[in-house]
């Protein structure tokens, strides 16, 4: 049972449905958020979230003369769903109305029924669309996708068991998560909500992205680890000390290390997540990424030994492997909890498609018009947005995104043409892809080539071997690079 069959059920027993936050408690508490969680996602007083629940509970009750609360509402669900009562309940929906879903879901009548007499998810989620509306009220409200996805949005998708796991991770002590995926696959949204979730468990949180930092920070380590510490130090909201511990006499690395040691780990009443996203910008500088990597794996390392470096937890986000070499024995990419984000499979398209209110987006019929577009994109969930927000728009209809797909007056031009400059102004990257896509097979490539347009999605690695992350931007790609 999804959601959208368990709300049908609600509206089926409620003689007025759900108010909206009552929906929205209902919803994450579905996805199994705590009210703190629901709370801070969706901008609500922690408190006023519990009351809402408590009345929803009561209210659930009331209506299945049986107890339901936070912990058991699923497994009431599930049994009401194969009850007598509901069956009667839906019976009493218009005869014509039931037959003119059905049909156009293209179903048999007999077809509602599971074999256990139970009535099939798909009618109950048909029998409540008149009833109620979906979590997206209209085309207005459709978010335009760029950047990450919002915490308190209703079009992120969750990719399990990844949520669940690096938020149980991030509450041990001393922990590493390394996050792996190219560009635009939703690394930093899935940052930000380990973020959130371990705010709410008491503990600070230090968030830096080297994409923000200036060129000049990357001339030499020193800087580097000053701008470093100072940004912590900031976030903090501690004094910025550096000088009081920064001696030219025993190296940067070891000073960089006493101020967090002595100073920040110490002064802080709580543990500190420290998050650092797009880590692949280091990869371009050498002499400091092969001092700065060590010495992340030395600080993960020192937690086994040390208690007050168990205070110090770590998010690194990444695009693509290092292609610096680096010592087995030194390097954070070999520990730790490792993630790598995975495309968005056919049935989680479909879920966002949905939320986009694509109703020919639902059922088995669903799937199959939305397998074009998933072989056309490979999944990736950036380009996925984007495609279902113009539909949801109205801007065009699916054959003709697909038809301009890989062109200039597609809805991805601008996207793929920011892609070809980038490609262009560096040659080895522009011959290293024309040779991917104009391949009938995968091609070995030259290893930091291979990596770049890794990180940029453009192409997936197996072993060795390349080949265009999706067809689209084979498509493309070898009409431009002529």
């Amino acid at each position: 049972m999804n959601i959208e069959e368990a709300l049908a059920i609600l509206d089926t027993f409620l003689e007025h449905g759900l108010s909206d936050v009552q929906e929205i408690v209902f919803r994450k508490a579905w996805e199994g958020q705590t009210y703190p969680d629901i709370a801070e996602s969706c901008g609500y007083d922690a408190n006023y979230i519990k009351d809402v629940g408590s009345k929803l509970w009561k209210l659930l009750s009331q209506a299945f003369g049986e107890e339901v609360t936070k912990s058991n509402f699923r497994s009431v669900l599930r049994r009401r769903s194969q009850s007598r009562v509901l069956l009667e309940k839906l019976q009493s929906v218009p005869a014509v109305l039931r037959q003119s879903q059905q049909i156009s879901r293209g179903k048999k009548p007999l077809e509602i029924l599971s074999n256990h007499g139970g009535i099939s998810g798909s009618f109950l989620v048909m029998g409540k669309q008149d009833k109620r509306k979906t979590s997206v009220i209209n085309p207005d409200s459709l978010e335009l996708p760029g950047g990450s996805v919002p915490l308190n949005s209703s079009f992120y998708i969750k990719r399990p068991p990844i949520e669940e796991r690096t938020y149980t991770e991030i509450k041990k002590p001393g922990s590493l998560i390394r996050i792996k995926a190219p560009s635009k696959m939703g690394k930093t949204s899935l940052m930000h909500r380990i973020l959130t979730h371990a705010k709410q468990t008491g503990v600070h949180t230090v968030q830096i992205s080297l994409q923000r930092a200036d060129s000049q920070v990357f001339t030499s380590l020193e800087k580097f680890l000053r701008w470093f510490c100072a940004n912590v130090s900031r976030q903090l909201n501690l004094e910025i000390r550096l000088d009081d511990y920064w001696d030219d006499d025993i190296g940067s690395k070891v000073s960089c290390t006493l101020y967090l040691q002595e100073y920040l780990l110490e002064k802080i009443d709580a543990p500190i997540v420290l998050a650092l996203d797009e880590v692949n910008r280091i990869f371009e500088y050498p002499e400091i990424s092969r001092d700065f990597l060590p010495l992340l794996r030395s600080w993960y390392e020192d937690a086994s030994e040390l208690e007050i470096w168990q205070k110090l937890r770590l998010v690194v986000v990444h695009a693509t492997e290092a292609y610096i070499p680096l010592d087995i024995n030194q390097s954070p990419f070999n520990v730790g909890l490792p993630i790598k984000l995975p495309e968005f499979s056919l049935e989680q398209m479909q879920e966002l498609a949905v939320r986009h209110e694509l109703d020919w987006a639902k059922g088995e019929q669903g799937l199959q018009k939305l397998a074009p577009l998933l072989a056309m994109i490979g999944g990736h969930p950036y380009l996925a947005r984007l495609a279902l927000y113009n539909l949801g728009h109205q801007a065009v209809t699916l054959e003709q995104l697909l038809e301009e797909a890989p062109t200039i007056a597609g809805i991805y031009s601008n996207y793929l043409r920011h892609h070809l400059t980038n490609i262009q102004e560096h040659l080895e990257l522009a011959t290293a892809l024309k040779r991917v896509v104009t391949s009938p097979t995968s091609v070995q490539l030259e290893a930091i080539a291979a990596y770049k347009l890794e990180s940029m999605g453009l192409v997936k690695l197996e072993g060795n071997q390349a080949m265009p992350s999706c067809e689209l931007y084979r498509l493309y790609f070898r009409e431009q690079l002529i």
